[in-house]
């Protein structure tokens, strides 16, 4: 588990900005950690805004909800640019779904670092082929924190790191669920996978 190194806003403290990344497959809790560690943050009394991409309305449309339907309020945005413009002066920025934003949301999690905010970024690491989804991997190479959290492979019962998609769709980004998606261990991936 992700203990943060300081939460408080005491007198006399210096704002020190940094990056944290949670990433994983589907179902492994990316979005869940996410919403634990910004109502850690509003316990601790800080000044949180959360994004998530406009294009993600699974759940809902403005609420940042994980699979167990643990939710927290956040702000449709378009592009990655937008954050720098609705940010404001908060402590805090949480940003869900990362993978859906574009390549722009690492020059804006460095920048909002850079001002002292504490950025919390979740998304998938990897596509429904196996390969590394971007811009996670330019995210994950500026962070100072990377967390990668599994989910329990849906046919074997082992770790799971791979999105594996059950239907025939070609396209990078197609959004579903359960009926869409499975999550599944390395073996169980490449033996289903077809390319």
């Amino acid at each position: 588990m992700f203990i943060e190194t300081s939460l408080g806003k005491g007198a006399g403290k210096e704002k020190k900005g940094h990056i944290e990344v949670i990433c994983g497959s589907m179902f492994s809790g990316k979005t869940e950690e996410l919403i634990r560690r910004l109502n850690r943050a509003l316990i601790a009394r800080q000044q949180v805004e959360i994004f998530k991409p406009a294009l993600d309305t699974r759940y809902h449309a403005y609420d940042v909800v994980s699979h167990n339907e643990t939710a927290i309020r956040s702000t449709p945005i378009q592009f990655a640019q937008d954050i720098l413009l609705l940010a404001g002066n908060c402590d805090v920025v949480g940003i869900d779904e990362v993978q859906f934003l574009d390549a722009g949301i690492v020059e804006v999690a460095i920048r909002l670092a850079n001002q002292g905010k504490r950025v919390i970024l979740a998304g998938l690491d990897m596509d429904f082929e196996g390969r590394p989804f971007e811009p996670m991997p330019q995210l994950l190479a500026v962070a100072e924190y990377v967390t990668k959290v599994h989910a329990i492979c849906m046919k074997c019962g082992d770790l799971a790191s791979y999105s594996y998609r059950l239907n025939e769709a070609k396209e990078k980004v197609v959004l579903g669920e359960k009926d869409s998606y499975e999550a599944r261990c390395r073996k169980c991936f490449y033996e289903g996978f077809t390319p």
